[in-house]
């Protein structure tokens, strides 16, 4: 009989995922909470994520490029903004317009391409416009800021729906720097009272109402990072990654394994090897440092992880056989635990997991 089960089960509970959103919404209340869906729903999807977070109340999207902008389009109803981070390009305009997307200005250029887009249809189109606070990487440089708000004509042909900014490290509640950013914030933002404000991330909707203003943005909390390291993770696990055991062989000293041979057994070991590698987005930098659950068992990472496989040291786990599935990532090996045993975050690890997975979708209870 053929084994029809996937070498590798990537499993994203979009109950979890719709559960971290509204967790956040309430915390933030009476700010709006957006749905951050960039990097393909950070690994997880922006097709199944974005139309989860639309039926469970989402309006406010936001995405980092054009062409994901132009795909969400298809995933969320015409009452839904949608919001692109990296702003207008040459040549754009009419896409943003024909496709009711919402540009990030981000420089004086991006706000001449969209006024002068908006007195050729004859009519105000939406914006956003970003400040930058700190990050210096996109947004309105404070010089910038300054002359705009000197000369604001630019301005009069958009209908600004939010002007924003983003916190450089809003997971250190006690960085000054969070501080600095919301008084700069707050002066920008004063020039424009009859436009809403957004300003706080995940981690920075944790550091209270003054950092809330209109909409939030959180991004990692909703698909289960931790938003607040150093502290129990306020939300639930989302993704779940299973690979299935491909082979077993008992070796012993002094047999080494994998490539280099970085690891050299000190007493009969057992090895198991899975189905997955850094070609399907698990790092490298794991080699030796990472691990995996068989039930609760943990078993480590042998030698080096290859483009397709990882050997597992196994032998004190009675349960590993051919066939049988590791949990890789999950509520027990988590992605902040993955991340950590890296050298990298959260982010990464979920925005680089593989394609080859099979995926299933637990779809949110009614």
């Amino acid at each position: 009989m053929t084994d029809a089960r996937p070498a590798a089960l990537l499993t994203v509970d979009l109950d979890a995922l719709v559960s971290n959103w509204r967790a956040m919404a309430a915390r933030a209340r009476p700010a709006a909470c957006a749905g951050v869906v960039k990097g393909d729903g950070y690994g997880l999807g922006a097709g199944p994520v974005s139309r989860a977070l639309y039926r469970a109340g989402c309006r406010h999207f936001f995405v980092a490029r054009l062409s994901e902008g132009i795909e969400l389009r298809d995933f969320v109803g015409e009452d839904a903004s949608v919001c692109v981070l990296d702003g207008l390009g040459a040549g754009e305009a009419e896409t943003f317009r024909r496709r009711d997307l919402t540009p990030s200005l981000n420089d004086p250029g991006q706000i001449a391409m969209w006024a002068a887009a908006a007195r050729a249809a004859g009519e105000r189109l939406k914006a956003n416009l970003h400040f930058d606070t700190g990050m210096s990487r996109l947004g309105l440089t404070p010089g910038e800021a300054e002359a705009l708000l000197t000369d604001p004509a630019p301005l009069t042909a958009l209908d600004l729906r939010y002007v924003m900014s983003h916190l450089v490290s809003s997971e250190e509640p006690d960085n000054p720097i969070n501080a600095a950013q919301l008084a700069l914030f707050h002066r920008f933002r004063a020039e424009f009272p009859g436009v809403k404000a957004s300003f706080a991330n995940s981690s920075g909707v944790f550091l209270g109402a003054d950092y809330h203003y209109d909409l939030v943005r959180p991004g990692c909390a909703v698909y289960g990072i931790n938003p607040t390291p150093g502290r129990d993770n306020p939300v639930r696990t989302v993704a779940t990654l299973e690979v299935r055991i491909l082979q077993v062989r008992e070796i012993d000293h002094p047999q080494t394994v994998g490539y280099g041979a970085t690891w050299q057994a000190t007493r009969p070991t057992k090895v198991a090897t899975i189905a997955c590698g850094y070609a399907d987005g698990w790092l490298r930098s794991l080699s030796g440092r990472g691990a995996a659950f068989i039930g609760d068992r943990q078993v480590p990472f042998l030698g080096r992880v290859s483009m397709d496989l990882i050997t597992l040291d196994v032998t004190d786990a009675p349960g590993a056989v051919p066939g049988t599935m590791v949990e890789l990532l999950g509520p027990r090996m988590t992605v902040d635990e993955v991340a950590d045993r890296a050298g990298t975050n959260g982010y990464e690890v979920l925005t680089r997991l593989g394609r080859r997975f099979a995926r299933a979708y637990r779809e949110p209870a009614a």
